[in-house]
């Protein structure tokens, strides 16, 4: 990428043993939409002053917005693959949107760091937003889903990170920022924990224990990683995914919160496209059949000197 490319948020940092996610929407008026565009301007000074309790917690925080809220607080010009969440699949297995102005990706190695921000965060925007959703995460042994497997495998590194989710040249006005696409999804444990652990394999397409990958052989086609691998021009796109845990055992709730980057949301709406609807149709991610996915949006996150700059900025 470009040396003239504007810092980015810290999207590719790394993944962290706590995190908090949290989607808002705007309350209408001119000043709610002023006073966040204030508090813009000031969450890099509010991660610096809680993080430094902690020096070692590397706390961060993404910021990004949905496409009305864009228009809202910023107008013209837009990014230009923001749109709102796309919606995949038929009714009982079916990537829905929901409502969802503003997502907060908050990650520390301790929770108490995630949890101070999110309420210093929460408290300047006061009533200007209303929260529709927040999950904590954490890190399940070794960065493992609920339903026992690693998530994350494919994740790329390095520069590879920064190439497949920072925005370059093919939108210059926008470049140092990304798309991010969140769901969250429910599990049914009882009836995952039914299957034999072959069974399980079968459908994510990688062994449960040692976390290798199938055999093209003996992986089915509908086979979660089969279905969530992307090709263009004979190469593979990647995605970075910082999906974390969540549940409730007393509840009986048990949960991945998917989050998922990229420099465009077309590779993740196309995986979308193929786990909901199947590829061909009909042939679906069968990992569907255990888990259902409740909430879902898209946002656009802005670099951070964009960020910052959006305090001065009118429609």
């Amino acid at each position: 990428m470009a040396n003239d490319i504007p810092d980015p948020q810290p999207v590719c940092n790394p993944i962290t043993s706590s995190a908090i996610f949290i989607v808002a929407t705007l309350t209408a008026g001119a000043e709610p939409a002023e006073r966040v565009r204030a508090w813009c301007a000031d969450i890099a000074a509010l991660v610096r002053s809680v993080g430094q309790r902690v020096p070692s917690g590397n706390l961060s925080c993404v910021c990004g917005f949905g496409s009305s809220a864009w228009d809202t607080l910023y107008g013209s010009p837009r990014p230009a693959s923001l749109h709102g969440f796309r919606e995949f699949g038929t009714e009982g297995r079916r990537a829905v949107a929901t409502p969802g102005d503003i997502l907060l990706h908050i990650r520390a190695e301790h929770m108490d760091l995630c949890f101070e921000l999110a309420t210093r965060l929460l408290a300047s925007l006061g009533d200007a937003v209303s929260v529709v959703d927040e999950v904590q995460g954490f890190r399940y042994f070794d960065m493992r889903s609920l339903i026992g497997f690693v998530d994350g495998t494919e994740n790329p590194v390095g520069h590879r990170a920064v190439d497949f989710t920072i925005i370059g040249d093919e939108d210059p006005s926008f470049s140092g920022g990304s798309y991010v696409l969140v769901q969250k999804y429910l599990h049914n444990m009882s009836a995952w924990n039914a299957l034999s652990v072959e069974a399980q394999e079968r459908i994510i397409g990688r062994t449960k224990l040692s976390d290798i990958e199938l055999d093209e052989t003996v992986k089915p086609s509908c086979s979660h990683s089969t279905l969530t691998t992307i090709t263009q021009d004979g190469q593979e796109v990647k995605i970075l995914r910082d999906n974390m845990p969540f549940g409730r055992p007393g509840a009986g709730e048990f949960g991945t919160y998917f989050i998922g980057y990229a420099r465009s949301p077309v590779p993740i709406e196309l995986m979308l496209e193929n786990m909901f609807v199947g590829k061909p149709p009909g042939n679906y991610d069968r990992l569907l059949d255990f888990s259902t996915a409740v909430t879902g949006g898209l946002f656009f996150v802005p670099s951070a000197d964009l960020l910052e700059a959006i305090a001065d900025r009118r429609p």
